[in-house]
């Protein structure tokens, strides 16, 4: 008998034993099936004994299973418990990139819906990798944004889960020769110079998705301009310079433009939910089963045809 166990292979255990079935369990757990497996296999060998049955067609618990199972869920509910009263103690702080970006709101609407008990706080860090430093701080627990967007130093510390593929837009000045179309092919933007957050050290990310893009299309990044803070700086900013923003298609209105989504191809803004590695939190529980639910409500994972999106990007979401 081991001197200590890792409550992790315990959920596993039970998890797999409600199911009776590991693909089931791995996606209640959000993890692969081959790592669940790997957790079921190192309890039973710590254990020194088989706790199920495998076969081709079903799962079954042996009798250690079924001896272990009470006990194992005393633990974890214990554990429940404890995680429960430490996570009143202070809220959730969920970063949403800007305000009136709609697919991390509707995540974490739904969050605070799953977990009344807790509070999940709003944050407004306008990018993913000016996050990702506060996260790994413990000064924020949770944004969105495109991670594989981030450097590798900084991927190392977090995880994350893929929440959409969202179509990428233009937003315009309503008097461009553009903005009659209902759409806009990526072709039409040849010639033309686009802002896409060049020099902010926030959004590094978004700029190098937007370079991918821009690149053999003959689209220029437009050069770095102040950096504007608030919403009527940026407008104002803008209005000067009036460059179309690359935008994503729930990207919020601005005065005296309009918003075209960009086709042929469909250029796809990965996001995803991420969160330090090691945070245990019970509202971080319920943030993932909503961003789960919403983009299977919504279909937000189920790339269009002939969708862009970046090798290393795709790999991250798991696209296919």
């Amino acid at each position: 008998m081991p001197a200590s166990m890792e409550p992790r292979l315990l959920r596993a255990f039970v998890t797999v034993a409600e199911e009776l079935h590991f693909t089931r369990a791995a996606m209640r757990l959000y993890v692969a099936q081959q790592a669940l497996s790997r957790d079921v296999r190192r309890l039973e060998r710590e254990l020194g004994s088989e706790l199920f049955v495998r076969t081709t067609r079903q799962v079954t618990l042996t009798a250690d299973g079924e001896r272990l199972l009470p006990y194992a869920r005393a633990v974890l509910q214990a554990q429940d418990d404890l995680l429960a009263a430490a996570g009143q103690a202070r809220p959730l702080l969920v970063d949403l990139n800007s305000p009136g970006l709609k697919t991390p709101r509707r995540v974490l609407y739904r969050a605070r819906e799953l977990t009344p008990g807790h509070e999940l706080m709003a944050r407004y860090e306008s990018g993913l990798t000016w996050a990702a430093g506060e996260l790994l701080a413990g000064r924020l627990d949770a944004s969105f944004g495109r991670f594989a967007g981030l450097a590798p130093a900084l991927r190392a510390g977090l995880g994350h889960q893929p929440v959409r593929l969202e179509p990428m837009a233009v937003v315009l000045p309503e008097d461009h020769p553009l903005a009659a179309r209902a759409e806009v092919p990526l072709a039409a933007l040849a010639g033309e110079t686009v802002y896409a957050g060049a020099g902010n050290p926030r959004t590094p990310e978004w700029t190098d998705l937007a370079r991918q893009l821009f690149d053999g299309r003959g689209i220029a990044l437009a050069p770095p301009a102040p950096l504007a803070v608030g919403d009527e700086e940026f407008q104002r900013i803008m209005a000067r310079t009036r460059h179309p923003i690359l935008a994503v298609v729930d990207f919020p209105p601005l005065p005296s433009t309009v918003l075209r989504p960009l086709v042929d191809p469909v250029p796809l803004s990965p996001v995803s939910l991420v969160w330090r590695k090691g945070l245990v939190h019970p509202a971080l529980d319920a943030l993932r089963r909503a961003a789960a639910d919403v983009a299977e409500e919504e279909g937000w994972l189920r790339a269009p045809h002939g969708g862009w999106i970046p090798a290393s990007d795709a790999r991250a979401m798991e696209c296919r």
